[in-house]
C-alpha cells in the first residue's frame, strides 16, 4: 500500500488503531517483497492477507508479531496491547497435559490466585492488632479485587468449551501434549490463543488441519471475537463470512480493498482496467506531444512552443506499465479409459484395529462418473476407506470388488515422502507421465505453482508443501478413471485450486475426495459420506452445503433444538409465562431460556448498537458528500487545480466510506434480523 489507501471500516473510525504500520519495508536479497507498506488495524477488524504463496503475506504477519525486524519502517501498538500470533507449524509441546497447557492461557489469573493464597497463609502468623496484619489484608482486598475481575469461575468451563469446540473429547485432558500429532498441536496451540483473547490475533492458515465440523466452530468463534484478527488463509468460504476488508500482495506491491476475498476479486479486475486504461491515454497523449516536438523541433518559428512541451513533458508524472497478471492455467486430465458402470464396490465389511472399531457391515458402492466428498473428524476412519476402497488394504470380514477396467490412481500426503530426492522436479514428473500425458507435464507444473526454473529444482531441497505438490501433479498425470485425492488443496493457493477444481469438475471418470475445503467440494461433489467414530458412515444425496444443512437439521432434531425454537419463538415479547417444551423438564427449559438470554445480550445487542452508529456514519457521510459535490462545482475550485485535486480525492474518499457503510449496514440489518426471528422478537 502505497500512498493513498482505502479507509478502514465505518464501524472502526471512532476508535484509535490497534495497529499502525508505517513505511514498512521488507527484502531479501535483491528480492523486495514489499515497499512503503502502510496500513492500520481497528479495534474488531477483520483484516485477510491476499496473494500466492511466497507474496509476502506471511513475511508481513511475522513482522506484525514481531518474530521477523523489517529492513526499513515502523509497526506501532499501544502500551499493553496483546499481539497473539499462530503459525502454520512447527509448534510441539511435550511434558505438560492438555488440560495444563491451555490452563496456562489464564497465567495472570493463576498466579494472583496463587498470591492471595500465599498471603493469606502469611496472615495467619500475624498478630490482628498489628500494622503489618491491617496492610497485609488491605493488599489482599485489593488483589481479590482484581481477582474477581478476571472471573476465575468461568476458567474451568471456558476451557472445557474451547477444547471441545476444537474436536478434543474429555479423556484427552489429561494425555501429554507429545502423544498428539502435528495437526492436533496447532489445535492446542489455537486453544491457548483463543483463551488468552489478545487484542489482536494473527491467523495463518488456521483451518488447514481442522474438519468442517471444527471449522464451523472455529468460524462462528471468530465471527464474535472480541478483538481484532489478520488472517492468511486459502478458505474462501472463512474469508468471505469474517472478513471486512483484504491486502492484497502482487509483484511486490499491496493494495488495500475494502472488503472480503470476493470482494477483492471483483474489484482488483475493475482496478487493472482502470489502469491499464490510464496508462494507455497517457501513453497516447506523451506520443502526441513527442511527435509534436519531433516535427517542430528544427523549426525557428515554433522554437518556444517546443521548448514548452519539452518542459511539460518532462514534469509528466508517468503512471507505471500495468504489471502482466500471472498467466492463468488451465489443465485437463488425459482421456480415463472406459470402465463399466460399477467402478468399485464394499460389501458388509468390517475393520478393527486392536479394541477399536472402524467399520462393521458396512456397505458402500460407488459407479461410472460419481464424485463423492469423503469428510469427517481425524482418526474417524476415512483412510481406512480409501485403502479399503482401492485394495490397499483388506477387510477383517466382508469383500471388496473393482468393476470393469478399472484404473485407480490414489493421491496420499504420505506419496510426496516417497519421492527420490535425487531427481529434479521435472525428472520426476516426466517419469509419471504417461506418453499421452507427458506433453501436459511442463503446463501442470505451472500450475502448481512451479515455474521457470523451479523445475528443475532438485526434489530434496524443496518444502513438504512443495513435495506435496509435486506428488499430486505426478497422480493427476497417470491414465485412470477412478481417482481418490486425500487433503489435495492442502498446500494450494487459490489459483491452484481453481485449476484443480475446474479439471476434476470437467474430468469423466469417478472421484472421492477426502477434503475439508467447502468452496472446493461444493462445486464438484454431488454426494457426500461422512464418517464419525464408533458410528456407521453416513451417506448423503447432495453436495456439502446440503450435508451440513441437512446434518445440523438430524443433529436439531436428535437434541429437540428445532421444536424448542419455534415454541420459544410463539412466546410474546415481555410474557412471564413460560411456554412448555414438550419431553423437556423445567430445569432444561430454564438453561434453554438461559441460553436465548445469551444470545441476545452477547450477540444481538452489539449488532444492534454497531448498526445505530453505522446509520449515525452514513447520515455524516452523505452531509459531506453533499456539501463536497457543491464545492467541487464552485467556480473558486475549479480554477485552483490543487484544491481541485483536494476536493476530488475528498469526493473518492467519502464514497469509498459510504460504499463500506451501506454494505455494512446491509448486511448487519439481515444479521440482526435473523436473530430476532430465531428469538422470536418483532422489530
Amino acid at each position: 500500500m502505497t500512498a493513498g489507501l482505502d479507509p478502514a471500516p465505518v464501524v472502526c473510525i471512532f476508535a484509535p488503531p490497534m495497529i499502525s504500520v508505517q513505511s514498512l519495508r521488507v527484502e531479501f536479497g535483491a528480492r523486495v517483497l514489499f515497499n512503503d507498506l502502510a496500513f492500520s488495524v481497528q479495534p474488531r477488524e477483520r483484516i485477510a492477507f491476499a496473494g500466492h504463496n511466497g507474496a509476502g503475506k506471511s513475511t508481513l504477519m511475522k513482522c506484525v508479531a514481531g518474530i521477523i525486524r523489517p529492513t526499513a519502517g515502523q509497526i506501532h501498538a499501544p502500551k499493553g496491547t496483546r499481539i497473539g500470533y499462530l503459525p502454520q507449524e512447527g509448534i510441539h509441546v511435550k511434558g505438560r497435559t492438555l488440560w495444563q497447557e491451555t490452563e496456562s492461557a489464564f497465567g495472570e489469573t493463576m498466579a494472583l490466585s496463587e498470591k492471595i493464597d500465599r498471603l493469606s497463609n502469611e496472615l495467619t502468623k500475624l498478630d490482628p492488632r498489628s500494622s503489618p496484619y491491617g496492610d497485609l489484608l488491605e493488599e489482599i482486598g485489593e488483589l481479590e479485587l482484581l481477582l474477581d475481575a478476571t472471573d476465575p469461575a468461568r476458567m474451568k468451563p471456558r476451557i472445557e468449551s474451547v477444547l471441545k469446540g476444537l474436536g478434543f473429547q474429555q479423556k484427552d485432558f489429561t494425555r501429554d501434549c507429545s502423544e498428539f500429532s502435528g495437526g492436533w498441536q496447532m489445535r492446542i496451540a489455537m486453544a491457548k490463543l483463543f483463551l488468552q483473547e489478545p487484542e489482536v490475533l494473527l491467523l495463518d492458515e488456521p483451518t488447514n488441519h481442522l474438519d468442517i465440523g471444527t471449522q464451523i466452530w472455529v468460524e462462528q468463534y471468530l465471527v464474535n471475537y472480541p478483538g481484532a484478527i489478520l488472517l492468511i488463509s486459502h478458505d474462501r468460504a472463512l474469508l468471505d463470512t469474517l472478513c471486512t476488508r483484504t491486502i492484497a500482495f502482487s509483484h511486490g506491491r499491496a493494495e488495500e480493498y475494502a472488503g472480503n476475498f470476493s470482494y477483492f476479486e471483483r474489484e482488483s479486475v475493475l482496478r487493472k482496467e482502470i489502469r491499464v486504461k490510464q496508462y494507455t491515454a497517457q501513453q497516447r497523449e506523451i506520443a502526441e506531444s513527442q511527435r509534436f516536438i519531433d516535427r517542430f523541433r528544427a523549426s525557428a518559428n515554433k522554437a518556444t512552443l517546443v521548448q514548452s512541451r519539452i518542459k511539460l513533458l518532462a514534469k509528466v508524472e508517468r503512471i507505471p506499465a500495468p504489471e502482466q497478471d500471472d498467466a492463468v492455467m488451465n489443465f485437463k486430465f488425459p482421456p480415463p479409459p472406459n470402465s463399466g458402470h460399477m467402478v468399485a464396490k464394499l460389501e458388509s465389511v468390517s475393520k478393527s484395529y486392536g479394541a477399536l472399531n472402524i467399520f462393521s457391515g458396512f456397505d458402500f458402492e460407488i459407479n461410472k462418473g460419481e464424485k463423492f466428498a469423503i469428510v469427517g473428524p481425524n482418526g474417524a476412519g476415512k483412510s481406512t476407506f480409501c485403502r479399503m476402497i482401492t485394495a490397499q488394504e483388506e477387510p477383517d470380514a466382508g469383500a471388496h470388488a473393482f468393476g470393469h477396467k478399472v484404473a485407480t490412481s490414489f493421491f496420499s500426503q504420505n506419496h510426496a515422502d516417497e519421492l527420490d530426492p535425487n531427481q529434479t522436479v521435472l525428472e520426476t514428473v516426466e517419469a509419471a507421465a504417461s506418453r499421452e500425458s507427458m506433453p501436459h507435464a511442463r503446463n501442470l507444473l505451472g500450475c502448481f505453482l512451479f515455474r521457470g526454473d523451479d523445475v528443475f529444482k532438485k526434489v530434496g531441497v524443496l518444502s513438504g508443501g512443495e513435495r506435496s505438490r509435486v506428488a499430486l501433479v505426478c497422480m493427476l498425470l497417470r491414465p485412470a478413471n477412478f481417482l481418490i485425492l486425500d487433503e489435495p488443496t492442502n498446500h494450494l493457493d487459490m489459483q491452484s485450486q481453481d485449476v484443480l477444481q475446474r479439471a476434476l469438475i470437467d474430468y469423466p471418470g469417478s472421484v472421492m475426495i477426502v477434503s475439508h475445503n467447502r468452496t472446493f467440494l461444493d462445486a464438484l461433489v454431488t454426494k457426500t459420506l461422512e464418517f464419525r467414530p464408533g458410528e456407521s458412515p453416513t451417506l448423503y444425496a447432495g453436495n456439502i452445503t446440503y450435508y451440513l444443512e441437512k446434518s445440523a437439521e438430524d443433529e436439531a432434531a436428535k437434541k429437540g433444538i428445532a421444536p424448542r425454537l419455534a415454541t420459544l419463538g410463539t412466546a410474546p415479547s415481555g410474557s412471564s409465562s413460560r411456554p412448555s417444551i414438550p419431553g423437556v423438564n423445567r430445569k432444561e427449559q430454564r438453561r434453554i431460556e438461559a441460553e436465548q438470554r445469551e444470545i441476545r445480550s452477547k450477540v444481538l445487542k452489539p449488532l444492534e448498537n454497531e448498526f445505530v452508529l453505522v446509520e449515525a456514519k452514513i447520515a455524516e457521510l452523505e452531509a459531506a458528500q453533499a456539501t463536497l459535490a457543491s464545492q467541487l462545482s464552485s467556480e473558486s475550485v475549479m480554477n485552483h487545480p490543487g484544491q481541485l485535486r483536494e476536493v476530488t480525492n475528498a469526493v473518492d474518499k467519502t464514497s469509498k466510506l459510504l460504499e463500506v457503510s451501506y454494505t455494512r449496514w446491509s448486511a448487519l440489518s439481515e444479521e440482526i434480523e435473523r436473530l430476532r426471528s430465531k428469538l422470536g422478537i418483532e422489530a
